[in-house]
């Protein structure tokens, strides 16, 4: 499977608890904090219910 970088851009402040939770799981937390995780079905579907927080890069 090919990984992802998340980056986390906007703040969770005023967010709906789904949004907060994804937002640990995928473990982000702070503004401008990355990680890189595998591709996933699952890692996927939690990008697409945060896209409006989080910047998503392939990792080649």
């Amino acid at each position: 499977m090919s990984k992802v970088k998340i980056v986390q851009v906007k703040s969770l402040i005023k967010r709906p608890k789904n949004q907060k939770a994804i937002i640990k799981a995928l473990g982000l937390g702070r503004i401008n904090k990355a990680v890189e995780v595998e591709n996933t079905p699952q890692i996927a579907g939690m990008i697409e219910k945060v896209s409006h927080l989080v910047v998503v890069e392939e990792v080649v």
